[in-house]
């Protein structure tokens, strides 16, 4: 396949199980020609102030405008990430939020569990409105968060809401897997006009 050209460095955020070789994230960053990705952490890889500063480390080593493109917990450390770095805020162009989980629900055995999460620094999510453009895509059979749930905070934050129907937590469990829509949302939110020099 060709590769995908931006005007802005994208930036993949993955959820807690990192860097998976069939989801959808590793097979865009493939994709894109100009791309960063958050790695893996090594240790505390539940703490939540961690995963913030390595979106820090990330986006300090790229120059001009971004767009982050985060799926589950990874929407969740970049919304805490906006929260704590205001004064990075101009930098972002747009955001791609897919499948945010809900801490007040009951995960699945093989995830950690929401109290594990809030112990390590997830909650409260942050509730104020995202400083840039951002688009929240949600399921309804996601079993990580109700559709309803995911709706309410993209109309907290602000965002574009886009429920896509039954296709679970986006995932490759979900078959995704490649998922040529997300390189659709890329480009509108390429397109967007930021006024502020970066």
């Amino acid at each position: 396949m060709d590769k995908i050209f931006t005007q802005a460095t994208v930036l993949i955020i993955p959820g807690l199980r990192d860097h998976v070789a069939e989801h959808w994230q590793t097979h865009l960053e493939a994709r894109l020609e100009t791309v960063r990705s958050v790695p893996p952490q090594t240790t505390d890889k539940l703490n939540c102030a961690k995963r913030v500063a390595a979106i820090q480390a990330e986006l300090d080593q790229i120059e001009g405008p971004v767009i982050l493109v985060a799926h589950s917990a990874g929407v969740l450390m970049a919304v805490h990430w906006a929260a704590q770095h205001p004064q990075y805020q101009a930098k972002i162009k747009g955001a791609l939020l897919v499948t945010p989980p809900d801490l007040n629900q009951s995960w699945p055995d093989n995830y950690p569990s929401p109290e594990i999460l809030r112990q390590e620094g997830w909650d409260p999510v942050p509730t104020q409105v995202l400083p840039f453009p951002s688009i929240v895509i949600g399921s309804t059979n996601d079993y990580l968060a109700h559709a309803e749930v995911v709706e309410a905070m993209a109309n907290t934050w602000e965002s574009e809401w886009v429920n896509l129907g039954e296709v679970g937590h986006l995932n490759p469990a979900a078959g995704f897997g490649y998922w040529p829509q997300a390189e659709d949302f890329i480009r509108q939110l390429d397109q967007i006009k930021i006024k502020t020099n970066v």
